[in-house]
């Protein structure tokens, strides 16, 4: 999993991702890793009715998200946010490989934690549950029969063949930004939601879930979790 995070990572300029995000305007040959991860990003910008967009790298650098959080406080840069172009316009994906607009640029984030989640708990066997960082992936009947018991949304649940996410606004805050991008301004996302927690199929549908209705908000958020979720928990904000 961390080999594989590294190559995923857009704070590495050696990783894949860097790699593609620094030579847009053609195809370029990507792994069969890779290339999933943009396949599953262009399914989540569609059925998110564009909520959940990858091309986010240039936002995030604006608002000085540029490298972990652990390492150093980040800046807000001059660069002016705008809204985010839709993904299809700026990624295309054909079998081994993919190619990028020039001016945008990719941040896989928790669809890549996701994804990680579910091939690592299919990697540990039938009966195992995945954590990577809050996302998670069950499969199996659990250590007594009946399910996977963690806790999310404040309570405890039992996955069983499923997958939870939250996300949130609350955690990676430096000032008055945040991490999660709303695509519609490109500037952190205030939208009446401050965490959205979910049981899904699977770690990266949670992910996604999760995502889509937090930048939904209070109006859209529950119709969509209720459509797209198992299982909900929605905590409002200011």
């Amino acid at each position: 999993m961390r080999r594989l995070g590294a190559r995923l990572t857009r704070f590495s300029p050696a990783s894949e991702l860097s790699h593609f995000n620094s030579s847009p305007g053609g195809w370029r040959d990507v792994s069969p890793e890779l290339e999933s991860l943009l396949r599953e990003s262009l399914r989540a910008f569609e059925t998110s009715a564009g909520l959940v967009n990858v091309a986010v790298l240039r936002s995030m650098e604006a608002v000085g998200y540029t490298r972990p959080l652990s390492e150093d406080r980040p800046v807000a840069t001059e660069q002016r946010a705008c809204p985010l172009p839709a993904l299809p316009d700026v990624l295309a994906v054909r079998p081994g490989a993919a190619r990028l607009e020039p001016g945008a640029g990719i941040d896989l984030g928790g669809i890549a934690k996701g994804w990680m989640a579910d091939r690592l708990r299919d990697s540990l066997g039938p009966n195992a549950l995945a954590n990577l960082g809050g996302d998670l992936s069950a499969g199996g009947a659990g250590p007594a029969g009946d399910g996977w018991p963690v806790g999310i949304g404040g309570r405890t649940v039992l996955l069983r063949e499923q997958g939870a996410a939250t996300s949130s606004v609350r955690r990676r805050r430096w000032g008055e930004h945040h991490h999660l991008i709303d695509p519609r301004t490109g500037l952190p996302a205030r939208t009446g939601l401050e965490e959205v927690s979910v049981v899904a199929a699977n770690g990266v549908e949670a992910e996604v879930v999760a995502k889509a209705a937090l930048l939904g908000g209070p109006e859209l958020g529950p119709a969509y979790c209720a459509s797209h979720a198992l299982a909900w928990w929605l905590s409002p904000g200011p």
